[in-house]
């Protein structure tokens, strides 16, 4: 029987990363995966296969598609004829995923990580480690980590199959639709819908919330509504279905709006409501393994479960559903396992979604601020004021700080506009810093760069900014 000191359940983000630091630092590591591409092992989870990757090479086309419909004009470039080989457009989504998920398996063979193709299985314990059924093969683990991540949440009115879809169905339409229904609002029913929209389709968003993104600072969502309803997404909130039906062309459904009963017809629909741990085969029933009352696995702030030597990472223990949040925690807890002093800050975990514009954010926002009973300043300034901004042609958005009143210690950040997934991050590496507005204010950022708007956002909270 073949034994290790790490072995991971899991080869998404948490497991994978989990099992390269595991390495790194000395283990003899072992993953077992399940997931599988075109009838062939594929490391990487749903972010790598059929979430966040594959999603934003189809977002990044079907915005380049848009922008050279609309926008070019504006630049003096006149195109004609312009037409879509969604075909293609597949074939490239599905080569970058290869490019990432081979990866992953080389980084496995660098690191000498052994990869069983299958479910892995707790069997009983060991001493102090654990037998685990591998694909089929029993081994030993001293210590195992459960990171089997999530599945997209079923609507019971309308389970998936045929026209009825979850992100990864959403990835793989052959057509463009010319109605395309979205349940939910959230990140994947924005990126999504946005997808589909740019190509042609009629999208309709229904949302069980009273309003848009509700996570988010008030104010961005307040932007981010104005400007994707102004792009043709028609929104619904409050809504109540009662009954989805469907047939060989396309899917009805029925909800209730303020009280008024209204049936919409869709060629396909995307059913995008949240996700739920995936523990499904992992043997916790007959080990013991203790879920809450969502299913999510238990575990302390030192990521051990219930029983001994047995840890869980990622989406599986629940709170953000994040691949970032989940690779934190591999290194993290493979880190803790070496004896070291593994951390993962989750007041400063940044969120991003990567419409057009994009909208990123991360700490507190204003009304969690004012709910706890912070004296607070803000510091906001738009894209509109910016010279790489009006240069680019896309001036959409802002950038908003919240600061501490007394200390000036930066509590949150928000962003909506172009390109601001890349500017978060430097407000981010601040705040694990403990820094301040004036830390952000007085770090030179370079001109003309989208950043600088940052750094006006942040001399703003003391009222001087410079261009405004």
């Amino acid at each position: 029987m073949d034994s290790f000191d790490v072995l991971v359940i899991g080869g998404g983000p948490a497991g994978y990363v989990a099992a390269i630091r595991a390495a790194q630092l000395g283990f003899k590591t072992a993953c077992v995966d399940a997931f599988e591409r075109n009838g062939k092992a594929s490391l990487g989870g749903t972010c790598l296969n059929v979430g966040c990757i594959p999603s934003k090479a189809m977002l990044d086309s079907s915005e380049k598609f848009e922008v050279m419909q609309h926008d070019f004009a504006e630049h003096g470039i006149n195109v004609q004829g312009a037409s879509l080989d969604i075909a293609k457009m597949l074939g490239r989504k599905n080569g970058v995923v290869d490019k990432l998920t081979g990866g992953v398996a080389y980084l496995f063979k660098k690191n000498k990580i052994t990869s069983f193709f299958g479910l892995g299985k707790l069997v009983r314990a060991d001493g102090d480690g654990w037998i685990v059924d591998a694909a089929g093969t029993e081994v030993r683990a001293a210590r195992v980590i459960v990171a089997t991540g999530s599945s997209p949440r079923a609507l019971p009115l309308a389970p998936f199959g045929g026209h009825i879809v979850e992100n990864s169905g959403a990835l793989e339409f052959t057509a463009v639709p010319e109605k395309l229904g979205v349940i939910g609002a959230g990140v994947i029913g924005l990126e999504l819908g946005s997808v589909w929209r740019r190509l042609g389709a009629d999208v309709t968003v229904l949302e069980a919330m009273p309003g848009f993104l509700m996570a988010a600072d008030d104010a961005i969502a307040k932007e981010g509504l104005k400007l994707f309803k102004k792009q043709g997404l028609d929104f619904h909130f409050g809504v109540n279905i009662t009954a989805v039906e469907q047939d060989d062309s396309g899917v009805s459904v029925t909800y209730t709006e303020q009280d008024q009963e209204v049936t919409a017809r869709f060629d396909k629909l995307i059913v995008s409501i949240g996700r739920v741990p995936h523990t499904q085969g992992l043997g916790a029933d007959a080990v013991g393994l203790a879920l809450d009352e969502r299913g999510f696995v238990k575990v302390d702030q030192h990521y051990r479960t219930n029983l001994q030597n047995v840890f869980a990472i990622g989406d599986v223990i629940g709170g953000a559903m994040l691949a970032h949040k989940a690779e934190e925690e591999g290194v993290a807890l493979a880190e803790m396992l070496a004896g070291q002093a593994g951390h993962v800050n989750y007041d400063v975990i940044p969120w991003v979604i990567y419409t057009s514009p994009e909208i990123a954010w991360a700490g507190l926002t204003e009304k969690q601020a004012k709910d706890r009973g912070l004296n607070i300043k803000t510091g906001q300034f738009p894209f509109s004021a910016n010279g790489r901004a009006l240069g680019h042609g896309d001036t959409r958005g802002f950038v908003k700080i919240i600061a501490d009143a007394q200390t000036d210690k930066l509590l949150g950040v928000h962003m909506i506009g172009g390109g601001v997934s890349e500017l978060i991050g430097e407000v981010v590496a601040i705040m694990e810093f403990g820094g301040s507005s004036e830390d952000l204010a007085r770090t030179v950022h370079a001109h003309p760069t989208l950043s600088e708007v940052v750094k006006e956002a942040a001399l703003a909270t003391e009222k001087r900014a410079l261009h405004m």
